[in-house]
């Protein structure tokens, strides 16, 4: 100020001033005097500082619960989950996954050591149980899922069966005493399992018709099963869906419907500012009002068309393939596996039950679910989400076991969606209010051709991360990126990853976890490990709370800085030190 106590500068060549500076050092020049403090809490400085420091697109508008400029960018930096407070090493052998509890008192852990660990989490992280599954022939367990009153836990795994050929295997376990409550065959093993509801959950089967031709069938199971019928299930068929190329169905989940109008964060700008609006109900599948009423149709493989003769069936169009192929009428020549696919799609054109209309949600039934899979049409690496409504009558074991009874014409389950991702689909997770789903690929070359099943395309060591709206089943915002994985297409696994409220976090092959924000679509962290990062999980009550799992054989505890500045503040003070010091002082 000057000698009369005005200011020396005026504020408009202060902000400027203050636009060469960092975030850091405007807040160091606030402390200088009042004038310099309002200047440097300017919204529009901070808007500048916001998307200069975090490289986030100008066309992107401002996280829409933020308060301020200033606040969101707090925000960003003081409430992502990087600093490692805790490792944990009980586990012997690489850890391939991570779930909490509903809760988040509890959480499992999964491994090549074949146990399934609980961790009860407390300030500091401390292990309350561990089950052993090598009594029962595993080879490791690879996946857990709390139900939704956290008392009990599905556990997935690798199961050893004769002549030492390998198929899954779910357990359930009480989280009441940790005693085994019961055993399903799982097959193949990476369909992983999961909960239905409180009692009820999902496996697999399948069945070869083919060298390249299968069924899978999915299957509800009671998970209360007396000891005494351990390998006898109470269960009850839900689909069966035919799988061509070699494809299979696998990584099922279930997502509940009921809050896609009153989601955690919209992901779309525009409707974030209709938000307030009510949104109207959607058909699964439909992109337009008018297609609502029809039925909707899962994506024909690439495969050769037969000509339209006009109304033939599929059984004369069979017979009439066959005579073709005699009379030598089939020009190219199909290989032996062209002829099984081309079989097999003439076969289930009239075997297949169609999809269900006018199955909208209502006030009398808002717990509409969806079952969501991966899958593929052209070749055995996992390209393509399958998604299947399912309907209130079959959410439980009740009725016959085979479901209701079917006519020769409706053999298989249609899909009710197919989302194409055009690269091997290594994981997938939902956001917490289940409108999203979030997908891990690895890309096909940009127009490459698969003429052979048994030998899909290379993929890219670059991991996209797609996201999904699950209500308009259209893909929104452009695929996250940062992390790799080099793994070649036959030996592809796993990359798990899980969604918070406004956080999306994934394993890579690249020694790290990344943390990306939902909404500027922007990676915040980079979380370090010795060795491959298989699994992540926020705490579903505190997002500012991370764990990841490695092939290092450990589980990282990750927390936010201002949790950290919050913990050691209630931290007692060391007061004995004080006092010998003023002792010495007086002396």
């Amino acid at each position: 100020m000057d000698a009369g106590g005005g200011p020396l500068l005026p504020d408009s060549v202060l902000f400027e001033i203050f636009l060469y500076l960092d975030h850091a050092d405007v807040l160091s020049v606030g402390l200088v005097c009042q004038q310099w403090r309002a200047v440097a809490r300017d919204e529009f400085l901070w808007k500048e500082l916001f998307y200069r420091y975090y490289r986030v697109s100008r066309e992107v508008p401002r996280h829409p619960a933020a308060v301020s400029w200033y606040d969101e960018f707090q925000r960003l930096y003081d409430t992502i989950p990087c600093i490692e407070v805790q490792a944990l090493k009980e586990h012997n052998d690489q850890v391939l996954h991570l779930s909490f509890s509903h809760s988040g008192c509890l959480f499992a852990s999964c491994s090549k050591d074949c146990t399934v660990k609980i961790w009860s989490n407390e300030l500091d992280i401390s292990l309350q149980h561990s089950s052993n599954m090598r009594p029962y022939n595993w080879s490791y367990t690879q996946f857990s899922q709390f139900n939704s009153d956290d008392s009990l836990l599905l556990v997935s795994g690798v199961f050893v069966g004769p002549h030492n050929s390998s198929s899954g295997e779910i357990a359930v376990i009480s989280m009441e005493n940790f005693t085994l409550l019961s055993r399903v065959r799982n097959k193949p093993y990476d369909v992983f399992g999961c909960w239905l509801n409180e009692t009820n959950l999902i496996s697999g089967n399948l069945h070869r018709i083919g060298r390249i031709t299968s069924c899978s069938v999915l299957w509800l199971n009671n998970a209360f099963q007396g000891v005494e019928s351990e390998n006898v299930n109470v269960v009850k068929r839900l689909f069966k869906i035919q799988n061509l190329n070699a494809s299979t169905i696998r990584t099922v989940m279930v997502a509940d419907c009921s809050r896609y109008d009153s989601p955690d964060l919209l992901l779309d700008y525009e409707e974030q500012l209709a938000a307030s609006s009510t949104c109207p109900v959607f058909d699964l599948g439909s992109d337009s009002e008018e297609e609502e009423a029809k039925p909707k149709q899962t994506p024909e493989p690439a495969v050769q068309e037969l000509p339209d003769d006009g109304g033939v069936t599929a059984e004369d169009g069979l017979q009439q393939f066959f005579d073709d192929i005699m009379e030598g009428r089939v020009r190219p020549a199909m290989t032996e596996t062209e002829l099984e696919t081309k079989v097999a799609e003439l076969f289930i054109r009239n075997r297949t039950k169609p999809p269900e209309v006018n199955l909208l949600p209502t006030e009398s039934n808002s717990k509409t679910k969806y079952l969501i899979f991966t899958t593929g049409c052209l070749t055995y690496s996992p390209h393509q989400i399958g998604i299947k409504r399912i309907l209130p009558h079959q959410m439980t074991t009740a009725g016959p076991v085979l479901g209701e009874e079917r006519r020769s014409d409706e053999f298989f389950d249609s899909l009710d969606h197919v989302i194409d991702i055009h690269g091997h689909i290594i994981g997938m997770g939902l956001s917490p209010d289940h409108r999203y789903l979030y997908v891990n690929s690895r890309a096909w070359p940009r127009d490459c051709v698969i003429s052979d099943p048994m030998q899909p395309p290379p993929i890219a060591e670059e991991i996209d991360l797609h996201v999904f709206d699950l209500k308009t089943m259209k893909e929104v915002k452009r695929a996250l990126r940062a992390h790799r994985a080099y793994t070649p297409n036959e030996e592809c696994f796993f990359i798990f990853l899980d969604v918070s409220r406004d956080f999306v976090a994934s394993g890579a092959e690249d020694r790290h976890g990344y943390i990306w924000d939902r909404h500027y679509n922007i990676c915040l962290a980079k979380l370090q490990h010795d060795n491959v990062v298989n699994s992540v999980a926020f705490s579903p009550v505190e997002q500012e709370l991370l764990l990841t799992a490695s092939d290092d054989t450990t589980i990282k505890v990750w927390r936010s800085p201002r949790t950290v500045r919050i913990q050691q503040a209630r931290k007692p003070r060391p007061r004995k030190l004080l006092f010998s010091w003023l002792m010495n002082q007086k002396s």
